[in-house]
């Protein structure tokens, strides 16, 4: 039995595992990607990183030798996007992430990717339930899911994360770039008029700067559990899920 199996029966919900969305959301590099694919696979439901879609419609924009901040250009990219003619690996350079913060900033933009997430979350490809990771998830995408998270940490711990990942494929960048081009960023998705990045009322604070990955997941889960305990109770989620941090990490950082 799979472990939201196991927590669902346990818990006693009534709804099916498809009707459960979990939306994460938090600003780049805070680890919201890592533990939102993770969080999918422990608990074997759907992921969708809605970054990739804004990515994908910035860097196809850009090979079309236009301005992502082009309104007309970035809307008709998005209305047509077929992701899966897309190699994901071209979508991770720092170039591409500037130009997915530039179109995401377009209302028309959000519009037109709107229905797919929406659709993904009601009907998830395997039938499951659903993890969908952004900056806008739990606010404008899905504001009635059921659970809620928003991750974050440090300007600086972010941006050597994201130095990191960056510089075995330009070994002349410095760190400082990136913090300053994070900022930036930064700046843009909060301060767009149309779905600005900010946590949901609802949403539960996971901050992430002194987390190992495995903790960071392990604090997830716990989230879970807890936001979903609400309902009924339920044995720890910790115990089923061995190997996914430590018990008394996971009390301590949730």
């Amino acid at each position: 039995m799979a472990l939201w199996d196991m927590l669902k029966s346990a818990i006693g919900l009534k709804e099916t595992p498809a009707s459960i969305v979990i939306a994460i959301d938090g600003p780049a590099a805070s680890g919201k990607g890592t533990i939102a694919r993770r969080l999918a696979e422990v608990l074997g439901f759907d992921y969708l990183d809605t970054g990739v879609l804004y990515r994908a419609v910035g860097w196809t924009v850009l090979q079309h030798g236009r301005s992502p901040s082009i309104v007309f250009e970035a809307t008709r990219v998005a209305e047509t996007l077929k992701l899966a003619s897309i190699d994901e690996t071209v979508l991770r350079s720092d170039e591409v992430a500037d130009a997915a913060s530039k179109v995401a900033a377009i209302p028309e933009v959000r519009t037109a990717l709107l229905d797919h997430q929406r659709h993904f979350a009601k009907n998830p490809p395997r039938g499951r339930g659903a993890v969908i990771d952004g900056r806008d998830i739990g606010t404008v995408v899905i504001p009635d899911a059921h659970v809620k998270i928003f991750v974050t940490a440090r300007d600086e711990v972010r941006a050597h994360r994201r130095y990191l990942d960056l510089r075995p494929d330009n070994p002349d960048l410095r760190e400082g770039q990136v913090l300053s081009e994070l900022r930036a960023r930064d700046r843009r998705d909060m301060e767009r008029a149309t779905a600005p990045l900010k946590p949901a009322g609802d949403a539960i604070l996971l901050e992430t700067s002194e987390l190992d990955i495995d903790s960071a997941v392990a604090a997830a889960l716990a989230i879970v559990e807890r936001t979903l305990r609400q309902k009924k109770s339920a044995p720890g989620l910790q115990a089923m899920a061995s190997g996914v941090g430590r018990p008394n990490e996971i009390q301590k950082q949730a």
